[in-house]
């Protein structure tokens, strides 16, 4: 079983202007994005090494006791803007008939 070289050693070895990041990666079994990164930061030119994401924990939900008129008052919103919508659309037909004329928007048509 083989040691794996420290990355004193690959960044000096990249430094030596011998090889490319891609050669070292498969010469070493690293990835060579990862060398590249050492080799940066050796040099200064990246200021801070990237940072895993971190996802942030969902807050605790404790509903209160006004939920449930809540989701009753929304329900009630909802079913009168589906009631607006279908008035809508039975205007827009009533008129596309009277008319002879399409109105609604064909999609992916180009726009002039």
């Amino acid at each position: 079983m083989q040691k794996r070289p420290s990355k004193e050693s690959i960044i000096a070895e990249y430094l030596s202007g011998e090889t490319s990041y891609r050669k070292m990666g498969e010469k070493h079994g690293i990835n060579f994005y990862s060398i590249r990164r050492w080799v940066l930061q050796h040099q200064g030119r990246m200021k801070q090494p990237p940072r895993a994401k971190t996802v942030k924990p969902a807050p605790d939900f404790l509903p209160d006791e006004s939920l449930p008129t809540d989701v009753k008052t929304l329900q009630a919103e909802l079913r009168k803007a589906r009631l607006e919508k279908q008035v809508l659309e039975e205007v827009i037909n009533v008129a596309e008939e009277e008319l002879g004329i399409p109105i609604r928007k064909k999609h992916g048509a180009k726009q002039s």
